[in-house]
């Protein structure tokens, strides 16, 4: 059977957030620990375009989530969670959220995107322009820098795709360099 299909039969063919029947589509809830029917939800392409967009979020639109929330599904309740901590700045969403229960691996799930983190407490990669960097970029050298310990001079201009972040220092990054795993300072590149 499908994965569509048995999305189409786990939610009686309607969107799991929305109950809108119209143009639905399978979303994969990012960060899963888990793959296929346990991963995916079944949603509406206007839920599907202002979970992707938050400039096109309407916040009225998801007071759907009243009923989805309490759904047994475990990736519906942690989109529940993650649009309502998107929301909370609207007052009614911080309501629903006080009152919605997770299990400790469905709440750990929501929150690996960073989606519940406040603006204040979340530490940001910033590159020499400005631009907040996230794992997985692509950045490029804007100076020569001697690498310690491997003796040799990474060029300005050398690009480092698939940078990991370092979670407790916001002016450091990793990357491959001339096959070397090195730490660069962030204010020595720009995103690309």
């Amino acid at each position: 059977m499908s994965l569509e299909r048995e999305l189409n039969k786990r939610s009686g063919s309607v969107c799991e957030l929305s109950g809108e029947t119209e143009n639905l589509k399978v979303y994969e809830v990012p960060k899963s620990p888990g793959t296929g029917l346990d991963s995916h939800i079944l949603i509406s392409q206007t839920c599907l375009d202002q979970i992707e967009d938050s400039e096109k979020t309407d916040p009225n639109h998801w007071r759907c989530l009243n009923d989805s929330m309490w759904s047994t599904v475990p990736a519906v309740q942690v989109m529940a969670w993650r649009m309502l901590n998107r929301l909370k700045s609207e007052g009614w969403p911080q309501d629903l959220l006080d009152m919605l229960y997770l299990d400790e691996d469905t709440i750990a799930w929501a929150n690996a995107t960073g989606e519940g983190d406040d603006e204040e407490d979340t530490v940001k990669h910033i590159d020499a322009n400005g631009v907040i960097l996230q794992a997985g970029d692509s950045v490029v050298l804007i100076k020569d820098l001697d690498v310690k310990g491997a003796n040799f001079t990474a060029k300005r201009g050398t690009a480092v795709r698939n940078i990991s972040l370092v979670h407790d220092n916001p002016e450091h990054i990793e990357g491959r360099v001339s096959g070397q795993h090195i730490v660069i300072l962030t204010k020595f590149v720009k995103k690309t």
